[in-house]
């Protein structure tokens, strides 16, 4: 049994994305996290180490941070054809991806969002200019992440580029507009919208 630990309107709902692109049953459980302002509290019944989402719950094994699941589920669910399998020339390119969210962008889109100074080389990241530039060059040049098909890198990286775009921490430009039309009308991301307002 799946089992997602969620909050509606956070980055769980990747996952509950991706649950539905997949097409696997799995349940919902609902919790507490604590806000960006500081209010709210971590709930005792979310099993993540920090109290965060998304987590994941497998046959009583604990899974925890996006990429993590992300992988662990497109391996999982091979026949949903959402990412190579070990030994593809594509899967590199899968894994470096979906490492880039939590390792690249989000800490240049939140330095951008809060103002941070950049310490350009300190750590693997890189200036929000050069992200922007990179998934623009990308885009321009592939329909998705990994070429022609649709992947778990375009629920995960292109669904946090969306969220950026959404709330004005990305620039916009016709490139990534497009990109973000195309992944946003799948059937499964229109599901995962109305679940997330229903709860």
């Amino acid at each position: 049994m799946l089992t997602l630990i969620h909050r509606a309107k956070s980055r769980s709902g990747s996952i509950l994305w991706l649950l539905e692109e997949i097409g696997a049953p799995y349940a919902v459980r609902l919790v507490t996290i604590r806000s960006v302002d500081g209010s709210g509290a971590v709930d005792p019944a979310n099993p993540h180490p920090h109290g965060k989402v998304p987590a994941l719950i497998h046959d009583g094994a604990l899974i925890f941070e996006s990429s993590a699941i992300a992988l662990y589920l497109t391996d999982l669910f091979p026949e949903a054809k959402l990412g190579p399998r070990i030994g593809d020339p594509k899967r590199g390119p899968l894994l470096s991806w979906l490492a880039y969210r939590p390792g690249v962008m989000e800490p240049a889109m939140m330095e951008r969002r809060l103002g941070i100074n950049h310490m350009y080389g300190a750590m693997g990241w890189a200036t929000p200019d050069e992200v922007e530039a990179l998934f623009n060059r990308h885009l321009a040049e592939n329909r998705y992440f990994l070429g022609d098909d649709f992947s778990v890198v375009d629920v995960m990286l292109g669904g946090g580029i969306n969220f950026m775009l959404m709330f004005k921490v990305m620039t916009e430009t016709p490139v990534l507009k497009d990109y973000c039309a195309r992944i946003t009308a799948r059937p499964a991301f229109q599901r995962m919208m109305q679940i997330d307002a229903a709860t």
